[in-house]
């Protein structure tokens, strides 16, 4: 699937993972997690804490509320962080019920949630707010830059408008009889507070989608 594939993401914020299906995306944030091994090549990461990968059809245990499921498994210095992210993501009425109880939207965003609390230097959000409506997962974007200024994120999606705007690099996965076959796009990384041209923004969405 991958013929002479190198890619560099660096420096904390929001970065892109973007392709067309099929392209291995998922492949390669797996094998960027330590998830996939055994394989030719390398992958050096310059972290100090774990990366993590979380993907939007990960199912959370049936047999505790998902209110009791966060609390069991979010590290005890990062217990003071539940009621703000539960909170913000609208979750409060939900906390009492089995997870398989809510929508898929609700079920995404308990999970995603779930990472949030953990201890980490990178999350991959592999369509990870998929059946979330776009007002809020523009929320929710912008609010886990606020709250994470100095974590790294490779989100995954397949939005081209969402990835130009809001990350700061965009890794761009080609086709393996293309070379090269990653391309590096620079995007908006849009933040509260920042302004954000119509006109730029439309022209990152342009480079993104000739890269392809």
């Amino acid at each position: 699937m991958f013929k002479n594939l190198w890619c560099q993401i660096s420096g904390p914020g929001f970065h892109a993972l973007f392709g067309p299906s099929g392209v291995g995306k998922t492949t390669l944030a797996k094998i960027i997690a330590g998830e996939i091994s055994g394989l030719p090549g390398s992958v050096m990461a310059h972290v100090i804490g774990p990366i993590l990968y979380s993907y939007n059809l990960e199912r959370l245990p049936g047999w505790c509320s998902v209110g009791d499921h966060l609390a069991d498994v979010t590290p005890a210095s990062n217990q003071g962080k539940i009621d703000d992210l539960v909170r913000f993501f609208g979750l409060q009425g939900h906390l009492n019920a089995r997870f398989t109880q809510l929508s898929l939207g609700q079920q995404n965003r308990i999970n995603l949630t779930r990472y949030l609390l953990q201890d980490f230097d990178v999350l991959i959000m592999d369509e990870s707010l998929a059946n979330v409506d776009e007002a809020t997962r523009e929320q929710i974007i912008l609010k886990i830059k606020d709250m994470f200024p100095t974590k790294s994120f490779l989100y995954i999606s397949h939005n081209v408008l969402e990835v130009s705007k809001f990350c700061r690099e965009i890794l761009v996965l080609r086709s393996p009889y293309k070379s090269p076959q990653t391309v590096c796009v620079t995007g908006q990384d849009f933040k509260e507070g920042r302004p954000l041209k119509k006109q730029d923004l439309e022209l990152t969405m342009l480079e993104v989608a000739h890269a392809i």
